[in-house]
């Protein structure tokens, strides 16, 4: 009875390398090939460290800041254009003059900035308008009426600046065109004046449209990092978009699927604990990985030595945590989850031997069942 159960163990021993696996092992991550070869490397390794994840977290990502710069306060906000409502009031030094009435010594002229840039005053004719500051073309009033009304004084007032606006749409309360102040208008201004975003701030994504160019960014960003906050253009359109952040967990973890943020802000500690933590018999602790694509700039200072070989903006990284180092813990707890995130978990090298156990654990229970009642 004994040789059908030894020859069955050594066919089920031979198939043990053909049993299904969650995913590479921690030593295949680590391959020493890409952790010693950056250059040729498709992702940078960074093993988590107390440096590292105060590094990362004192990181301000102003990518979108510097992508749009800054227009100016007051500049191109303060000039007129066409479409503008203004209301221009002149006022006279005599009674008999050419704005006088029965009512008084002044008159004020509502006009709109025509297709060519200009506005029409009485005995003043066409004045070009597009283009120039309320003072400026004020000047240009008064100068075209001396001679003509006695001692004229001219105010303008802009009752309608659509040439100086944006358009709001989107996840917002209120979409639509807003003026730009004269002293010029900051991203979250304009939001606030569209009654805000509709969603969380921390699942709500900003994207400025500015000619041809476009950049994007999370709500959250433009309050935690004012560089973020620009001032915006005449011209320009903002998005707000609801878009829930999630992250994925994969291998030898107690569930494996795609998780959405519950809070503003979600550690890795909480990240594995939501997926019901490291599988036991087949976790790896010494394999803990978290993929991310990261700024260039922040790879740079986590990875001084890859200055110089870092294409692009942004670069992907894989950083790595060995659970089986106490402080480990304290990182994950310090270390915050970002949006599209995968958390990947190693198998251990013998979670393929205890798989086999499992396989063989009812055959080996039922042959001793047999056995006792063949020698009973």
């Amino acid at each position: 009875m004994r040789l059908p159960v030894v020859a069955l163990l050594s066919v089920l021993l031979a198939g043990c390398a053909a049993l299904p696996g969650q995913g590479p092992a921690a030593i295949s991550i680590t391959a020493e090939d890409i952790e010693s070869d950056n250059t040729s490397a498709q992702y940078a390794v960074v093993p988590l460290t107390q440096s590292t994840v105060s590094t990362v977290q004192a990181y301000q990502p102003v990518l979108f800041g510097r992508k749009f710069g800054d227009v100016g306060g007051g500049g191109r906000a303060a000039t007129l254009g066409v479409g503008d409502s203004l209301a221009i009031n002149i006022w006279e030094a005599a009674p008999d003059g050419l704005f006088s009435s029965s009512a008084g010594k002044s008159v004020s002229i509502p006009t709109v900035i025509d297709q060519s840039g200009f506005i029409f005053i009485p005995y003043a004719g066409r004045i070009p308008a597009n283009g120039r500051t309320v003072e400026g073309l004020r000047v240009a009033i008064e100068e075209r009426l001396k001679g003509k009304a006695i001692e004229p004084q001219v105010s303008v007032l802009v009752e309608g600046n659509e040439s100086n606006s944006v358009v709001v749409v989107g996840d917002v309360v209120k979409p639509g065109q807003y003026p730009l102040s004269v002293r010029g208008s900051r991203i979250l201004e304009v939001v606030a004046q569209a009654g805000g975003a509709r969603e969380a701030s921390y699942e709500t994504v900003v994207t400025l449209k500015r000619g041809r160019s476009s950049g994007t960014a999370r709500f959250e960003e433009l309050i935690d990092f004012p560089d973020n906050n620009v001032r915006l253009a005449p011209g320009d359109n903002v998005l707000l978009s609801h878009k829930p952040r999630t992250y994925s967990a994969f291998g030898a973890v107690g569930q494996t699927k795609l998780v959405p943020f519950k809070t503003e802000s979600v550690t890795l500690a909480e990240a594995l604990a939501q997926v019901g933590g490291l599988k036991d018999f087949f976790a790896d602790a010494g394999g803990v990985f978290l993929f991310r694509y990261e700024s260039a700039d922040l790879l740079r200072r986590v990875r001084p030595d890859l200055e110089g070989r870092i294409p692009g903006e942004t670069f992907p990284v894989v950083y790595k945590l060995n659970f089986r180092q106490p402080n480990a813990f304290f990182m994950a707890r310090s270390m915050e989850m970002r949006d599209k995130d995968v958390i990947y978990v190693a198998n251990h090298p013998t979670a393929e031997f205890g798989k086999f156990l499992q396989l063989i654990g009812p055959l080996l229970s039922n042959y001793n069942a047999v056995n006792r009642v063949i020698t009973n």
